[in-house]
C-alpha cells in the first residue's frame, strides 16, 4: 500500500499537489496534517489530521515506514506577525515533520523552500530558508528533495497582496526571461506540484536539489512524455 502524507494542503502548491494525486490514483491513502479542514475533507481517499502544528508529535502516529511524505508550508512576515512566528512556520514545523517522517520509516522526503536558500544571506527570509535546508541535509534522510522555485504563481486561497502584484508585473515578463535570467522567470504552482509528485515516483535515494529553472524543465518534460 502506497501512502503520501502531505503538510500544507491549504497552501496554493499544497492545494495542487492533492489534485494531482487524486487525479493520477499514484496512492491508496493520502493523509493531510492541516490546522485547519481542507477543501477536500470529503473525498473517500483523503484522511485528515487537524493539529495546531505547535503539537506535532500527537501526529506521530500518521506516518509509517515507506510513506511520501509532501511539506509545503510557507508563510509571510505579515501573516506571521514577526520574525519568530516566521521561523516557527517556515523553519521549525517543516523540520520537525522531517524528524517524524525519518524515526518512522518514510521513504521520500520531498518540501519547498525557495530561489536564494542560503543560511548566510542578508535578507531574514532567504536566510531561515537557508538554515531549513543545512539542518535538513543533516538528519541523513534516506531520500531528500528540496525544491527552490522562483516567484510562484496560481491561485491563492489566502491574502498575499505583495506577492499577487509581483505576479501581476512578473507575468507578462516571463517569456523573455532566457538564458542567465531564466532561474528568474515565474513558475506556476500546479507545475511545482506535478513536478514534486513526478520526482517522488522515482524512489531516488539521496539529497537532489531542484532550482527553478529545472523545476521548469522538468515539468516540460512531463508534458512531452504525456
Amino acid at each position: 500500500m502506497l501512502r503520501a502524507v502531505i503538510a500544507g494542503a491549504s497552501g496554493m502548491v499544497g492545494t495542487q499537489l492533492v489534485k494531482e494525486l487524486l487525479e493520477k490514483g499514484t496512492y491508496d491513502e493520502v493523509h493531510l496534517i492541516t490546522r485547519r479542514r481542507t477543501l477536500f475533507h470529503r473525498h473517500p481517499s483523503i484522511t485528515e489530521h487537524i493539529v495546531h502544528f505547535d503539537e506535532l508529535e500527537k501526529v506521530r502516529h500518521v506516518f509509517k515506514k515507506g510513506d511520501h511524505v509532501f511539506v509545503v508550508l510557507g508563510t509571510t512576515m505579515k501573516q506571521a506577525g514577526s520574525q519568530s512566528g516566521f521561523v516557527r512556520v517556515d523553519y521549525s514545523f517543516p523540520l520537525k515533520l522531517a524528524e517524524l517522517a525519518k524515526e518512522e520509516g518514510a521513504a521520500q522526503f520531498l518540501t519547498v523552500t525557495a530561489m536564494g536558500s542560503d543560511r548566510n544571506s542578508r535578507f531574514f527570509y532567504n536566510r531561515v530558508k537557508g538554515r531549513l535546508e543545512d539542518e535538513l541535509i543533516g538528519l541523513g534522510l534516506p531520500a531528500l528533495h528540496i525544491f527552490r522555485p522562483s516567484l510562484l504563481m496560481g491561485e491563492r486561497h489566502d491574502t498575499r497582496p505583495g506577492e499577487k502584484a509581483a505576479e501581476i508585473v512578473a507575468r507578462p515578463l516571463a517569456k523573455w526571461m532566457t538564458g542567465k535570467m531564466e532561474k528568474y522567470r515565474p513558475v506556476e504552482g500546479a507545475e511545482v506540484a506535478k513536478v514534486m509528485h513526478h520526482i517522488a515516483q522515482l524512489d531516488k535515494t539521496g539529497f537532489h536539489l531542484y532550482e527553478s529553472d529545472h523545476i521548469v524543465q522538468i515539468g516540460e518534460a512531463i508534458k512531452k512524455n504525456h
